[in-house]
């Protein structure tokens, strides 16, 4: 098909989309309570459905009462059932595919189940949704002229026991539809190689010779990549590369400390940058406005959502609330329901609303990636919002990081220990902690409470990590490339203390 009937067929069907995304806006909780609905009936013959008597809920009041939430721990046994050969246990139509998670670097994998209405009703829905919105912002867009540099992860798909495992990015690009194939670049059979370095040198060679116009992946490996283009290439910039490249989609972790490093490489004002906030476990939200950086929650993927107010999540007085209870710029952690047969299942991701109508959140971390050994309650946004304070100030550029508490020792005090690799480091590092420790103080009250005269929290430490030292972590790991990610902030000290074992 020549591009330019491409380009004005897919923009036609992506403004049709628009449509329904303003009727959810508008309509959120009879949405939510539909799709609530559809998903029980859907699976009221299932082992679980019939666990739970779903043939008998008819409101959210008892679906609440009767289903419990859960981790992934207390659901691995139906799963690991299913990914034998079992079916109907928690999804009427058959699982084969299973997302190995890539959001921890625990030696322990997940295996999230993707059902195909799933892969077609939720994942691939809102790849078109990414498009129809920054379509509906941006009419003059040449996006469809070109194609999109696609990073995803390094794995292959492994076939076991009849099922298929292996990275969401690999199982989506494996299942591709054609209209995403013919757009996307690189091939499927680089996109899928399983060794890093080999791929990286493989995407160069292919992507190098297209008309790039659009970007989407992770920002850390992104930036891995789009460095070795400019090494490669000796070009200044990467416009120089791909002179119609006009937005990057990302989404995996914080942008915030990249941002910089990205606007030396995009020297345009009118280049563009969107959020995507997407998990194994499904696809959440979407960035919809040029310059607002919140994310649109999409209601209509075949996900229920409930939050639990973080002040009693993991208490006995923990509680979840559906979407229409929520209140602004309070921390909640996300609970899903999804039409991969996830029941009332903790993500272990944490978001706070910025606006009711309609209803956009910004993710703020995860329940378990903080750090509260002291009563200090630092999250990753607080983390990422001071190093980014933190590095305009000494001019510094960070590449990756990673934060853990120093127990208190007899009448030695705690404190919090940072590993921290530059792409260029700050001249005084006594200045840069000091900096950090006052940006710290500012964005977190209770961070700030513990350090008031060094009652609880001495000083943080900072050490400056050797080049490479965390890509040489998560290879030990079998985790380098594509999706995998550092864990940014620990309560207990096993990341840290492999990392300055590796830094001498």
């Amino acid at each position: 098909m020549p591009i330019p009937l491409f380009n004005s067929i897919a923009s036609w069907l992506l403004k049709k989309r628009f449509h329904q995304i303003e009727l959810f806006i508008k309509y959120p909780e009879e949405v939510q309570a539909e799709v609530l609905s559809q998903l029980i009936e859907y699976a009221e013959d299932t082992e679980i459905g019939r666990r739970y008597d779903f043939a008998s809920v008819k409101n959210y009041q008892t679906f609440r009462e009767r289903v419990p939430i859960i981790s992934y721990e207390e659901i691995q046994p139906i799963i690991e059932r299913t990914r034998k050969g079992e079916q109907n246990l928690f999804w009427p139509t058959s699982i084969k595919w299973f997302a190995k998670s890539s959001g921890t670097t625990n030696a322990k994998s997940k295996f999230i189940p993707v059902s195909s209405e799933a892969l077609e009703d939720c994942h691939y829905k809102s790849g078109k949704d990414l498009l129809c919105l920054y379509l509906n912002n941006n009419e003059n867009s040449q996006l469809f002229t070109g194609k999109s540099l696609r990073l995803g992860g390094s794995k292959e798909i492994y076939e076991d026991n009849g099922s298929f495992f292996g990275d969401l990015s690999a199982i989506l690009i494996d299942n591709m539809p054609l209209w995403a194939e013919f757009s996307s670049t690189p091939s499927n059979k680089v996109s899928l190689m399983s060794e890093w370095e080999d791929k990286l040198r493989a995407i160069i060679k292919e992507t190098t010779q297209e008309n790039v116009t659009s970007l989407a992946g992770v920002p850390s490996w992104m930036l891995v990549l789009l460095n070795n283009v400019i090494e490669e290439t000796g070009k200044n910039h990467l416009f120089e590369v791909w002179e119609n490249l006009e937005v990057y989609f990302h989404g995996g972790v914080s942008f915030s400390p990249y941002m910089d490093q990205y606007k030396n490489l995009f020297p345009r004002k009118s280049f563009k940058y969107y959020e995507i906030y997407n998990a194994s476990e499904g696809f959440f939200a979407i960035q919809d406005s040029n310059y607002e950086k919140d994310l649109l929650l999409m209601l209509d993927y075949g996900i229920f959502y409930e939050f639990i107010p973080m002040e009693t999540y993991g208490t006995l007085e923990q509680y979840a609330i559906p979407l229409w209870e929520v209140q602004m710029h309070k921390n909640y952690a996300i609970v899903i329901t999804t039409n991969s047969g996830l029941w009332r299942y903790r993500i272990g991701d944490t978001v706070r609303f910025t606006s009711l109508k309609p209803y956009r959140i910004k993710v703020t971390g995860r329940t378990k990636h903080h750090i509260n050994v002291f009563g200090e309650e630092l999250i990753i946004e607080n983390a990422e919002e001071a190093l980014k304070s933190v590095c305009i100030k000494t001019g510094a550029k960070i590449k990756d990081y990673t934060a853990a508490p120093v127990f208190m020792s007899g009448k030695e005090k705690g404190t919090h220990e940072w590993v921290i690799e530059f792409r260029k480091p700050p001249e005084k590092l006594d200045y840069f902690i000091e900096f950090l420790d006052n940006a710290l103080k500012s964005l977190n009250s209770d961070y700030e409470a513990k350090r008031y005269n060094n009652i609880t929290l001495k000083m943080p430490v900072v050490h400056i990590a050797r080049e490479n030292l965390f890509n040489d972590w998560l290879k030990s790991k079998d985790k380098l490339g594509g999706q995998h990610k550092i864990p940014r902030l620990s309560n207990k000290r096993d990341y840290i203390e492999e990392l300055l074992h590796m830094n001498n």
